[in-house]
């Protein structure tokens, strides 16, 4: 990823030096008519020729070298998906290139260096090692061979070039990888780097408008038989869903951040290339890219800046930079179009460290299950699955093999980003914050981490700025079920559950939070502060008062009914390979200070229930004013109905149909739903619905007053004067945007 980074803000400088530049002044001696295969071509020779060179570290690769190009520590003998330690070879060979032809380095033209480098690459040409994992075969080795074709070009023997083209000629559109998925437009970029060597020019520009036809709309143009067959799935495609996530498999898994960002990153890369040729890409596809930079990268990321943990899947096992995200690829899109150009300018501003405007949303991606929710001061999010999507990718590789439990609700709650930064081998991989989770003395089989979501209502109800989730689950892992609830406001949320049972023999856990230790932990136990030594604290429910809270590292947890608490604030040990087995993985032992806060149920609960409110961004005296006064208000919490108030926003999730009593209306939903009010002076101002289930067509809510709604969509109010009610009837959307919510105002 940080190679295509490189790249992308190297090529973007060269595009403008190259527009700038009379052609008949480089070395190549073209003339300034050159084509605009040419430039292109050009560009990317002069990105490879620009790349930065440390010359104590390519003398450690040449005097390390054995006399037949290879070198020890390298196994050339295991090409297993777990290993293939050869991408150690080809990164050798890539650095010695770069400094035989960077006239910056000390190596520059060196003729021993260079016998050395053609005696290294003759015997991977020679042996042409190809691993059990195509990746290595159809991307990473075909990339290698390219970025060493562009930097040697008429350094290599004609010998050399035809091998060498031969592997990069892996990266096809017949290749097994070129299926729709975040993997077709990498292919594909390759391929048009080939075609661009070889000045294949008709060839070129089919390749071209299969790249710029890669940005759009799963919907668009639906390939994939199986997520349309597959009952257990929502219908659509892989790639960019129409809520801007994005699916790289039909088991439609979030990937908008891995799979999702290398799937854009190739897009961006030639929309920059193209930009001022004949192949430039139409500015209706750019404005798609800046949409889906926007409102489906950026979104899941913290200030737009650093990966919500949430995204994550097997690559949570995998270390992390603690640096913010690059700037280049909103900086690129910002010369590519003047769309949306000063929320691209807030981003570049926050990744520099620089002033700028915290944005405040609340978003569901309904098409991948997924929450988020950020204020100025803190993000925090919900992941969860359901029967049209399944938990988490399968452990591909040896890498993710704890990740049962980090789809069950999990809410991580992030105020600087690094909160649970590369705690992997620290991490209790039963207690993700947010989950009830069966705390079983060992976890299931890596075999058996992806299943298939059990229940429908999954989903979220929300108006652009406030939202709530809500999430009827049952463990495929486990014999657990409940209904989990999440109600989000300015400075709080408040977290529900319900009808909570278990018929396991081990105990069953509601993780609050889990995270990195950082200062003191207080808790208030009858009006009484503590702060906590580090060990392990218990916290029986009949020994305080609902008003118990928990302070840490400017989050206050505050019980909203007496539970067993359990909280942890100690050194934890471990390491990365206990979640990723990949030969290159350190078995060192990690140990880290982590705090842990979780609701003990006991062992097999039954109809349990949870209720506690979590205040990011807060002082002490902050959490002790609200556990006081609790501004938030629980409604309802069971296993029909779960709805909490403030004097903005009200919730209602209504599981089963039901009647309900609010101070401010009275009413019954005819069908599961979700409900929001949002209130202006104390009076319902717009009402909100959603269907989690995504069975329905409309939403029926009768209310016990007289209502009426100049609502633009389809809708209707109809009054019975007799019983004096009003039964409103909302249309919702239906398709690729069922699960989407719908706001009308309303007038009582």
């Amino acid at each position: 990823m940080k190679t295509n980074v490189i790249f992308l803000l190297i090529i973007s400088i060269l595009s403008q030096t190259l527009n700038a530049q009379d052609f008949s002044g480089m070395s190549s001696g073209m003339s300034s008519d050159i084509s605009d295969m040419e430039k292109i071509r050009k560009k990317i020779s002069l990105y490879y020729l620009s790349a930065g060179v440390n010359d104590e570290h390519v003398a450690r690769i040449f005097e390390t070298m054995r006399s037949d190009g290879t070198w020890n520590g390298i196994n050339y003998t295991d090409t297993s998906r777990i290993a293939f330690e050869h991408t150690r070879h080809l990164n050798n060979l890539l650095q010695l290139a770069k400094a035989y032809k960077s006239a910056s380095s000390r190596f520059y033209g060196s003729a021993a260096l260079k016998q050395s480098l053609d005696k290294s690459l003759n015997f991977w040409l020679d042996n042409d090692f190809i691993s059990e994992n195509w990746w290595h075969n159809q991307i990473g080795t075909p990339s290698a061979m390219l970025n060493l074709l562009y930097l040697l070009d008429n350094e290599l023997t004609d010998a050399q070039k035809s091998k060498a083209l031969a592997i990069a000629g892996r990266a096809n559109m017949d290749a097994s990888g070129a299926r729709p998925s975040g993997d077709r437009i990498k292919i594909a970029a390759l391929l048009a780097k080939s075609l661009l060597f070889k000045r294949d020019e008709p060839n070129f520009e089919k390749v071209m408008k299969i790249i710029e036809g890669e940005m759009k709309l799963s919907s668009e143009e639906i390939a994939d038989k199986e997520a349309i067959t597959n009952e257990k799935y929502f219908p659509g495609g892989k790639g960019m869903q129409a809520d801007f996530s994005f699916h790289h498999r039909a088991d439609r898994v979030n990937n908008t951040l891995s799979y999702g960002m290398g799937f854009f990153s190739s897009y961006v890369e030639f929309a920059d290339l193209t930009q001022d040729t004949k192949y430039r890409f139409t500015e209706e596809k750019l404005h798609l890219a800046v949409d889906y930079y926007l409102d489906g990268v950026c979104k899941q990321m913290i200030f737009g800046r650093t990966n919500d943990p949430s995204i994550l899947n097997r690559d949570v096992t995998r270390i992390h930079s603690a640096e913010y995200a690059d700037t280049h690829t909103p900086e690129m899109l910002t010369k590519m179009t003047d769309y949306r150009r000063d929320e691209l300018e807030n981003i570049i501003r926050a990744r520099k460290g620089e002033p700028f405007i915290p944005a405040s949303f609340a978003k569901f991606f309904w098409q991948t299950e997924h929450f988020v929710f950020q204020r100025p001061a803190f993000y925090t999010s919900v992941r969860m699955f359901s029967t049209r999507n399944r938990n988490m990718e399968e452990p591909y590789n040896g890498e993710g093999l704890t990740n049962h439990y980090r789809a069950d609700g999990t809410n991580y709650l992030s105020l600087d980003g690094n909160e649970y930064l590369n705690i992997t081998p620290v991490f209790d991989f039963r207690k993700p914050p947010g989950t009830t989770v069966v705390q079983a003395d060992m976890m299931p089989s890596p075999d058996v981490i992806q299943k298939a979501g059990l229940t429908d209502f999954v989903g979220a109800v929300t108006d652009g700025l406030y939202g709530a989730v809500a999430f009827d689950f049952k463990s495929p892992h486990n014999p657990l079920s409940a209904r989990k609830a999440w109600f989000f406001f300015d400075s709080v949320y408040v977290c529900l559950g319900a009808d909570i049972s278990s018929t396991d023999s081990s105990p069953v856990a509601t993780t609050i939070n889990q995270c990195f230790l950082e200062g003191d932990v207080t808790a208030n136990i009858n009006n009484k502060l503590t702060i906590l030594p580090h060990g392990k604290h218990s916290y029986p429910h009949q020994s305080h008062q609902p008003t118990l809270w928990i302070h840490h590292n400017n989050v206050g947890y505050v019980l909203l009914r007496p539970a067993d608490i359990k909280v942890t604030n100690r050194t934890e040990s471990g390491s990365w390979f206990k979640a990723n087995k990949q030969t290159s993985v350190s078995k060192q032992t990690v140990e880290k200070d982590v705090f842990c806060l979780w609701i003990d149920h006991g062992v097999k609960p039954t109809k349990a229930t949870y209720e506690y409110c979590i205040m990011p961004a807060s002082a002490i005296a902050d959490v002790d004013k609200f556990a006081d006064n609790q501004p938030v208000k629980v409604i309802n919490n069971t296993k029909a109905l779960q709805a909490v108030h403030s004097s903005s926003v009200a919730y209602f999730v209504f599981y089963e149909p039901c009647k309900t009593k609010w101070q401010l209306a009275d009413f019954e939903a005819k069908t599961p739903c979700m409900v929001m009010f949002s209130l202006k002076n104390g009076v319902i101002d717009v009402l909100t619905v959603s269907d989690p289930t995504r069975h329905l067509k409309s939403v029926e809510l009768l209310f016990t007053a007289r209502i009426t709604t100049n609502a633009t969509i389809p809708s209707t109010a109809e009054y019975n004067e007799k019983d004096k009610t009003t039964k409103l009837t909302i249309n919702l959307p239906q398709g690729e945007y069922a699960g989407k919510s719908v706001s009308i105002p309303l007038i009582f």
